[in-house]
Parts: C-alpha cells; sequence; structure tokens
C-alpha cells in the first residue's frame, strides 16, 4: 500500500504563510486588546530607565551614608560599605537636634495643612455650588495669584506680618492657611472646585427639599464623598510646607533673630556650621566632617516623607485619579 506524499498545494501554502505572518505581527505588534512585544519593551524599557533616573541618587545616598571615611578613600569600594557605620547617623541627628527638630517640622507643616483643608474645601465648595456676579473674576485672580511669583509679595507680606505681630511663630502659617491663602493654596481651591463640580447636583436639591442649609449640605452630602480630594490636597500640602525653606527662615525661624523653631529642611541647610558647633561640645566620638555624615543627615531628614509616601501611596494614586473625573 503507497502512502499519499502529495505535496500540499499552492493556495495552502499561501494560507499558511499568511497565518504565520499574522501571528508574528501580532505577537510583536500587538492588537487592538493586547499590547505587542515590541510595545512592551519599549513600555518598560522607559520606565526601568526613568526608574533608575529617580532611584539612583537615593540608592547613592543610602549606600554612602554606611561608608566609613576610610571607605570613601578606597577607590574599590563603590556601592557595598565594608561594614554598617552607624555613627554617621548618630552624629548627624545629634548635629541637627533630630527628635526636637522632627516634632518642630510636624508643627510648621502639619497644623497649616490641617487649615489649609478647612479654608480651601470651603472656598471651592462656594465656588462650585454658588452661582453669583463676578464668579469668574474670582476664578481668575485665584489662578493669577498662582501664577504672580512670590517674590514679589515677599517684602510686603513681611511688612504685614511684622505689624500683625505674627513674625517668628508658626502664626505666620496658620493665618494666611485659615483664610485660604496658605502656601499654594490657589492650586488646593482648584483641586477642590473641580471635584466640588463632580457632585450631582440631583443630592444638593434634594437635601435642600429637606430643609437642608448649604453647609449642612457640604458637611452631610458634599464632605464624605471628597476624600480622594483631601488626602490629594493633605500630601501635597505637607510636603510642600515640609520642603520650604526660603519662607520658613523669613517668617517662621526668623532672620534678624533666632525664635527657636525650626525644621530639619532648615537644619539641614545649615548641617556643616551645625555639625562644627556640634564637633566643638562632643564629648568625643565626633570625627571630622565628610560626605558619608552628610548623607546621613540628607536620608534622615526625608525619611519621614518617604514612609508617608510608603503608607499612603495607595490612597494617593487613587486619588490623583479620582480628582480628575469630570461631572455635571
Amino acid at each position: 500500500m503507497q502512502r499519499n506524499t502529495t505535496a500540499p498545494a499552492p493556495a495552502e501554502k499561501t494560507v499558511r504563510r499568511k497565518l504565520s505572518r499574522e501571528r508574528v505581527q501580532k505577537f510583536l505588534m500587538g492588537t487592538r486588546d493586547k499590547n505587542g512585544f515590541l510595545k512592551l519593551v519599549a513600555i518598560y524599557g522607559l520606565l526601568i530607565c526613568i526608574g533608575f533616573i529617580y532611584l539612583y541618587p537615593i540608592l547613592y545616598m543610602v549606600s554612602a551614608s554606611f561608608m566609613t571615611l576610610d571607605d570613601l578613600l578606597d577607590s574599590s569600594i563603590q556601592w557595598i560599605p565594608s561594614s554598617l557605620n552607624l555613627s554617621n547617623y548618630r552624629q548627624a541627628s545629634a548635629s541637627m537636634d533630630y527628635w526636637n527638630s522632627l516634632l518642630q517640622s510636624f508643627m510648621i507643616a502639619g497644623l497649616p495643612t490641617l487649615c489649609t483643608l478647612v479654608s480651601c474645601s470651603l472656598t471651592g465648595y462656594g465656588l462650585a455650588r454658588f452661582k453669583f456676579r463676578g464668579r469668574g473674576a474670582i476664578i481668575g485672580l485665584i489662578i493669577l495669584t498662582f501664577v504672580l511669583p512670590s517674590q514679589i509679595t515677599m517684602i510686603p507680606t513681611y511688612v504685614m506680618y511684622s505689624k500683625l505681630g505674627i513674625l517668628n511663630s508658626v502664626w505666620a502659617f496658620i493665618v494666611p492657611a485659615l483664610l485660604a491663602m496658605g502656601l499654594n493654596a490657589p492650586i488646593f481651591i482648584m483641586i477642590f472646585w473641580q471635584f466640588f463640580r463632580t457632585v450631582p447636583q440631583a443630592l444638593i436639591e434634594a437635601a435642600k427639599i429637606d430643609g437642608a442649609g448649604p453647609l449642612k449640605s457640604f458637611f452631610s452630602i458634599s464632605l464624605p464623598s471628597a476624600a480622594p480630594a483631601f488626602i490629594t490636597v493633605a500630601l501635597f500640602s505637607f510636603v510642600w510646607y515640609w520642603n520650604e525653606f526660603y519662607l520658613t527662615q523669613l517668617y517662621v525661624h526668623g532672620v534678624l533673630t533666632d525664635s527657636g523653631l525650626t525644621t530639619l529642611i532648615i537644619q539641614l541647610q545649615n548641617f556643616n556650621t551645625n555639625y562644627n558647633t556640634y564637633a566643638q561640645t562632643a564629648s568625643g566620638g565626633a570625627t571630622s566632617l565628610n560626605e558619608s555624615i552628610k548623607m546621613a543627615g540628607t536620608l534622615i531628614a526625608v525619611l519621614p516623607l518617604l514612609i508617608l509616601y510608603f503608607i499612603l501611596q495607595r490612597h494617593f494614586v487613587e486619588s490623583i485619579d479620582r480628582t480628575g473625573i469630570t461631572g455635571e
């Protein structure tokens, strides 16, 4: 019995080649519902490059903060120190008066942030829910105050705070925050304004029918659904107050007279002077200032913000996503 060894017809070969090309094309280029191999390689390659740019300074700071002076001078040691030198952190913490400065940093950044949440949320709600003549002009002025450089208003603001008697105290940040005029407050007002516009008008009208006034409608209907906006504003405001150096030194810390209030950022800015003072008064164990001690001081200064982002990362991403939703 003979086997059928007839070769495939030319038309069948053409179909097979076409199917093979389509499979390769779908694998490399993808489809409407699935990304192809080349696109995934490009996306992940770009993300890895961007991530490396952001992570490299942090990894270098962590690595250098544990090195001894001999490790810094040894060209064979690049990333992994010969031993974990924890004395760098001890000396940096002592020279920065870390725990006292940390407590004051939380106070200087936290209290204005709470005031900003209250004032900016009420302002944004009023602009979103009440129609009155000149509302557009007010929104335009709010945006203009953000565009206007702070250097223009710095001297008049300093004179005004001096006359009010709130210079060299945390009230220099709290009072403007209570009036929705704190650090970068126009952005926060716009965030709340955009978010409260997404709340269905039917819910507000139903509350009015039940006898609820504007404040009750705000606290019972709009406020419970505004958690994403509050998380976004709280994080941005806290970080900006935390990292603000010049205005904190000018209004709160005191330029002409030291009020005693300080932050970790100010201590880090004056790290060389603070460490030299610490080294002169230390009973023993203080070494000459080197890069490792500076890296240790930098790391412990930004560590609270890193921990805060790590804890609230998921809520922060969801908040950013939801505050961009538009509604009626």
